[in-house]
């Protein structure tokens, strides 16, 4: 006698008692991956699909996820901002905290023209700006060509393209920025995290650690960055440079020592997030 094929609410059942030995969202991530097998929405599917048979595929999306990979690696693709990012492990997945530095930027500088991302990674920070500035342009800078080849796909699938050039450059060089000219807003998310910090699996054996790791304070980067700020902002400017929660006091003691004033922007959590610089002491808005 053959047994009938799982439908899919019972392997969603199934997948998520697996998961919950390896992930705290078990159930959460059994649903977003059956979705994505399916093809559909996560709220289609719990809508109208929960007695389909199982799709060819799910067990090895499930499989993968065991092993710590990231939901949004296996299904290559991110929301951020309310909007689809292509992602891939040679870039960071973006994070909700990280959508205060957008919002920022378009409550403080809604007038900005010209805007650089410095990290750009898969392009959210700076293409998230540029799909709400319709006026503004912008440059991403990164070290990764192949980053860089990712923040390229989501500008085009945006159809923010033709205002973002994606440019090879690594802060730590000499004269990187010299051809860049100046701009209103300036993004950095930069690396920020300890070099022996505790971890959940899913980030330290999967993430690009190039993007994540900054030395024994994970304060390295700002030390770099952070000066070369002024050279980089036209009058009026601002830059925004996301930080890790218990880190606002020493960069902005970095910016302090070179002609910088800060105010400090929280996430949703009630932490604080993004450092706002300005060469003029400017009120949160």
């Amino acid at each position: 006698m053959t047994m009938a094929a799982a439908t899919v609410a019972e392997a969603i059942r199934g997948a998520a008692l697996r998961l919950s030995a390896t992930s705290d969202t078990a159930r959460l991530d059994a649903e977003v991956l059956m979705a994505h097998a399916l093809g559909v929405t996560r709220s289609q599917m719990l809508l109208g699909r929960m007695r389909d048979p199982e799709p060819q595929g799910f067990a090895v999306l499930v499989d993968r996820r065991a092993l710590h990979e990231p939901v949004a690696y296996i299904r290559g693709v991110q929301e951020f901002f309310g909007l689809p990012f292509r992602v891939g492990p040679e870039v960071l997945i973006p994070r909700g905290d990280s959508e205060v530095l957008v919002e920022t930027a378009l409550t403080e500088r809604p007038d900005a023209r010209r805007v650089l991302d410095c990290g750009v990674g898969s392009g959210a920070l700076l293409l998230a700006v540029l799909a709400n500035l319709a006026q503004a342009e912008g440059i991403g800078i990164d070290r990764s060509a192949a980053a860089l080849a990712t923040a390229r796909a989501n500008a085009a699938a945006l159809a923010v393209g033709g205002r973002a050039r994606l440019l090879a450059a690594d802060w730590h060089q000499p004269d990187w920025s010299a051809a860049l000219g100046r701009f209103d807003l300036v993004l950095a998310n930069p690396p920020y995290v300890e070099d022996d910090a505790a971890l959940d699996a899913s980030v330290r054996s999967y993430e690009p650690h190039g993007a994540l790791f900054s030395g024994a304070d994970g304060l390295d980067d700002y030390r770099v960055l952070v000066p070369q700020l002024p050279g980089l902002l036209a009058p009026g400017g601002l830059a925004l440079v996301e930080i890790g929660h218990r880190q606002a006091q020493a960069v902005i003691a970095i910016g302090g020592a070179h002609g910088l004033h800060a105010h400090v922007r929280r996430d949703l959590g009630g932490r604080d997030r993004v450092v706002v610089f300005s060469m003029t002491n400017v009120q949160p808005a």
